[in-house]
C-alpha cells in the first residue's frame, strides 16, 4: 500500500456516510412495511384509471370487465392522462402548428377542386343526351369518371390530417365516410387481405369450388365472441351454433347480399370421391359500410332465411372439412325467390356454389372458413341433431408400389457372397437368411 493511500484511507472512512444501526426489535418496522403495501394494494383506481382514453395497464382488466374497451395504444393512454385538458389540434408545438398550417391550406384548395367538379357534374346531368358525342352511353361513363375523380378528390383532401388519423386509429370513425373506409381497406390490404388470398391458395379453394376468387370485403368470423383465424380448426362443440361475422365493405352506400356456409369435403363411398354440403344459405341481406356485424343466429325472417344452420361433423378416419363462408353480392335493387331457394336447396347435399352464382347472377366479394375435424364431443353432436354416420370409420387403403424391388448395393451386396460367411453372424437379414431365428449354421 502506497503513503498517500495509507493517509487517505482514515479521511474518506470519516466522510462516508454512516450506516442506520437496525434496533433490536421484535418485528414493528417490518408490520409498518406490510401495512404500508396492504394500504397501497387497497388503493381505489381514479376516474382517470377507468377511462377508457386514459387507462393504465393494470386497470385494463377491470375495464374489459366492465364492458369497455380501451381506445387506442398504452403510450396515447398514457400522453392523454397529462394533457387530457389540452385539445389535439392545440398542442404547443411550433413545428406541428406550422405543419397543420400547410394542411390547411392544401386542404382549401382540394376543396375548391370538389366544388368546381361538382359543377362539372351538375351542368352534365342537366345536359341533353342528344348533345353529346357519344349519346346516353358517353353521357353515363363521363359522369361516372367525373363522380369517381370527386371521390379521390374527397380522400385526398382528409388523408394528411391528423385529427382524421386519431380519430380512426381510436375506432371512432365514421365509415359512410370515404377517407374512413380508405383507410381501413389500406389496413385491411396490408395483412387481413394476403392472409385469406393465402388461405385460398393453400386449401385449393380455387378451382374445388369456384374457379375465381378474389376478395374485396373484410369478413371475420366468431364463434362465442372468440375470433377464429381463417382455416382454424374449430371444436365441434363449439360449432354446433352458428357464429357470428363482421363484414367491412369498403364501397359507399347500402347493398343486399346472399350468404353461403359450404362444406367441400363430405365422403362419398359409393362414388369413392367428395361432395359438397350447404350448411347455412341465407338472402336478401342488407350490408352497409356502417352496418358490419351480421350474427347468423339472428337471420329468421322468412324472406332470407333458405337453409338453416347445420352443425359441421366429420366422421371418424376422414380427413378435415373445409367449411367455407361466401359472401355474395346481388344485383342493385333485385332480391331473390327465397321460396325458390328452399325447394332447390332443401336437401343440402351435392350443392354446388357455381350453379348458384350463374343461376341467380351474383358476385363473390368476402371469403372466410374454418375447418372441422373428429373429436370426443363430434358424436354427441351428430346424434342432437340426427346426423347419421357416427358409427363409420373410414380406413385408408393401402395402395401397394408399382416399382420393382431395390436390389442391394453398395458396401451390403459386395459381401454376401460365401466368402463373407463368418459376416453373417453379425446381421439380422442377409439374403433371407436371419441369425436371430437360428437359421445360420454355425461350422
Amino acid at each position: 500500500m502506497s503513503r498517500c493511500q495509507a493517509v487517505a484511507r482514515p479521511l474518506a472512512r470519516q466522510l462516508r456516510p454512516q450506516c442506520a444501526i437496525r434496533p433490536f426489535t421484535t418485528g414493528a418496522a417490518r408490520a409498518s412495511a406490510a401495512a404500508e403495501t396492504s394500504s397501497a394494494a387497497a388503493a381505489q383506481p381514479s376516474p382517470l384509471d377507468l377511462d377508457p382514453n386514459s387507462v393504465l395497464p393494470e386497470f385494463e382488466s377491470d375495464l374489459i370487465k366492465a364492458g369497455k374497451m380501451p381506445i387506442g395504444s398504452r403510450r396515447r393512454r398514457v400522453a392523454m392522462r397529462t394533457t387530457a385538458s389540452l385539445p389535439f389540434e392545440q398542442l404547443p408545438y411550433q413545428a406541428f402548428q406550422e405543419a397543420r398550417a400547410i394542411l390547411a391550406a392544401d386542404r382549401q384548395e382540394k376543396v375548391a377542386k370538389i366544388q368546381e367538379e361538382l359543377e362539372k357534374i351538375s351542368l352534365l346531368e342537366k345536359k341533353d343526351a342528344a348533345l353529346v358525342k357519344g349519346g346516353q352511353a358517353m353521357k353515363d361513363t363521363k359522369l361516372a369518371s367525373l363522380r369517381r375523380y370527386v371521390e379521390q378528390l374527397k380522400i385526398q383532401a382528409d388523408i394528411n390530417d391528423p385529427l382524421v388519423k386519431k380519430r380512426f386509429e381510436d375506432g371512432l370513425g365514421d365509415m359512410d365516410k370515404p377517407i374512413y373506409r380508405h383507410y381501413a381497406e389500406r389496413k385491411w390490404r396490408s395483412y387481413d387481405y394476403r392472409l385469406i388470398t393465402q388461405r385460398i391458395k393453400q386449401f385449393n379453394i380455387v378451382p374445388d369450388v369456384l374457379p375465381k376468387l378474389d376478395p374485396v370485403a373484410d369478413v371475420q368470423l366468431y364463434f362465442r365472441q372468440s375470433k377464429i383465424p381463417p382455416g382454424e380448426i374449430v371444436d365441434s362443440l363449439v360449432s354446433e351454433n352458428p357464429p357470428r361475422l363482421r363484414v367491412q365493405v369498403f364501397d359507399k352506400g347500402p347493398r343486399l347480399v346472399s350468404l353461403v356456409v359450404l362444406d367441400s369435403d363430405v365422403p362419398d363411398v359409393e362414388k369413392d370421391a367428395f361432395s359438397k354440403r350447404c350448411h347455412f344459405l341465407a338472402a336478401n341481406i342488407s350490408l352497409s359500410p356502417s352496418d358490419t356485424s351480421l350474427p347468423l343466429s339472428r337471420i329468421r325472417a322468412a324472406d332470407q332465411l333458405a337453409v338453416p344452420w347445420l352443425p359441421p361433423t366429420a366422421q371418424k378416419g376422414s380427413p378435415y372439412h373445409r367449411l367455407s363462408i361466401y359472401l355474395l353480392e346481388q344485383k342493385p335493387d333485385t332480391k331473390l325467390d327465397v321460396a325458390q331457394l328452399k325447394e332447390l336447396y332443401a336437401s343440402r347435399d351435392g350443392f354446388s356454389l357455381k350453379s348458384f352464382r350463374d343461376k341467380f347472377s351474383l358476385t363473390p366479394v368476402g371469403f372466410n372458413m374454418f375447418r372441422s375435424v373428429w373429436d370426443d364431443n363430434t358424436a354427441g353432436v351428430m346424434a342432437r341433431h340426427g346426423v347419421a354416420g357416427a358409427d363409420v370409420e373410414f380406413r385408408p387403403t393401402r395402395v401397394h408400389s408399382l416399382k420393382p424391388p431395390v436390389k442391394p448395393r453398395g458396401w451390403e451386396a459386395k459381401r454376401q457372397g460365401p466368402a463373407y460367411r463368418h459376416l453373417w453372424k453379425y446381421t439380422k437379414r442377409i439374403k433371407g437368411l436371419s441369425n436371430a431365428r437360428g437359421w445360420t449354421k454355425r461350422r
